[in-house]
């Protein structure tokens, strides 16, 4: 818990990391999820080949703040406009979106334009993702303030 949840009594922030399409390489994932937890976050692992519209009722159902996309395969770009049209859907707009895996360069500005507000690839550092999620939720989830 950061210093300022701590101080207003807020919960931990909450996040649901998830595979997204087929791709069945989780290693990465689960690093990223117990660091989280270790930053005193709660983090829902909602698993492997997950469908955008599974996502999204998961992010409505867990209350989440941010939601965490895992993708190593070519298809980051239609995967994650497919799960943006999803939280779309469930008017889940504010929800901190960030994903993980390979990035090729020319599909970062794409994501961006589609509301993603983090990308790691692989060798990104633990810290700077805890820190990133952090801020994150702290300018756009600003709601949690008067709870």
């Amino acid at each position: 818990m950061t210093n300022k949840q701590a101080a207003v009594g807020q919960r931990p922030i909450r996040v649901v990391l998830t595979k997204v399409g087929l791709d069945g390489h989780d290693r990465g994932v689960k690093v990223i999820a117990q660091a989280l937890r270790d930053a005193g976050m709660e983090v829902i692992y909602a698993g492997l080949r997950r469908t955008p519209e599974e996502i999204a009722r998961i992010v409505l159902e867990e209350d989440a703040d941010v939601l965490g996309l895992s993708i190593l395969s070519g298809a980051v770009v239609p995967l994650t406009r497919r799960v943006v049209e999803a939280l779309k859907a469930q008017q889940l707009e504010d929800v901190v979106l960030v994903v993980g895996g390979i990035v090729p360069e020319p599909s970062r500005l794409e994501l961006n334009g589609m509301g993603v507000t983090g990308i790691f690839t692989p060798g990104s550092s633990l810290k700077a993702i805890i820190d990133f999620i952090q801020a994150g939720v702290a300018n756009h989830r600003t709601y949690q303030e008067s709870k």
